[in-house]
């Protein structure tokens, strides 16, 4: 949950606003999601900062994501190749213990309190 706020946050202006990575709606942070280019089931890419960007519900649920528009931004944002590396690690298997989980909420806790403390 953190993380997801965190990836919003981190691409917000200054009055919270953040602009759709695949169709360029603008909403507030509230009302945007944290779409994943290679599916939250990857473990090995779910809290990858490179694989995460705001969307709208529309693009991230309704087009189940705009796969192809998300790897031109990715490839556009990252670097050419960005995309194709993130799909190849997404097939890598990755488990987190718990202490991993808790370390990794607890530091995006703490991002996300300074990002939106910041845009107050």
């Amino acid at each position: 949950m953190y993380f997801s706020r965190y990836i919003r946050w981190s691409h917000a202006d200054s009055d919270g606003n953040v602009k759709c990575i695949t169709c360029d709606t603008i909403k507030h942070v509230k009302e945007m999601q944290c779409g994943h280019f290679m599916s939250r089931r990857h473990y090995s890419t779910r809290w990858l900062i490179k694989n995460c960007a705001p969307q709208c519900y529309g693009c991230n649920i309704g087009s189940q994501g705009q796969q192809y528009r998300y790897s031109q931004y990715i490839d556009r944002v990252h670097g050419e190749g960005a995309a194709e590396a993130i799909a190849d690690r997404s097939e890598l298997s990755r488990k987190y213990t718990n202490e991993e989980l808790i370390t990794l909420s607890h530091y995006y806790k703490k991002k996300v309190d300074e990002l939106s403390t910041k845009h107050c």
